[in-house]
């Protein structure tokens, strides 16, 4: 975790990489860009957040990414977010 940001584990399992996690970002903090191997979601509790693609967020909006995602986030006055990273079933063929 870069310096200006915290994270608070509530169900997040770092072994299996999945779970929710809360994140405190500082004021003019930006992720590193990175890929998602499973499902990103996050909801904004409080703050701003902007997309590398220029959406911004703000309190109440929920974010969601598909596994292969590539992208980072900034804030410009800081935020507290409630990530949520997990994988999609995988589907098992029904016998016919």
């Amino acid at each position: 975790m870069q310096p200006e940001m915290a994270w608070l584990p509530i169900s997040y399992d770092l072994a299996a990489g999945q779970g929710c996690y809360a994140m405190r970002m500082q004021p003019g903090a930006v992720t590193i860009a990175h890929d998602h191997d499973g499902m990103e979601e996050f909801l904004i509790l409080e703050g701003d957040l902007v997309d590398s693609d220029g959406t911004a967020f703000g309190p109440g909006d929920f974010v969601s990414y598909e596994a292969g995602t590539h992208h980072n986030s900034s804030t410009v006055g800081g935020c507290l977010i409630a990530v949520f990273e997990w994988q999609r079933p995988t589907a098992v063929p029904v016998p016919g």
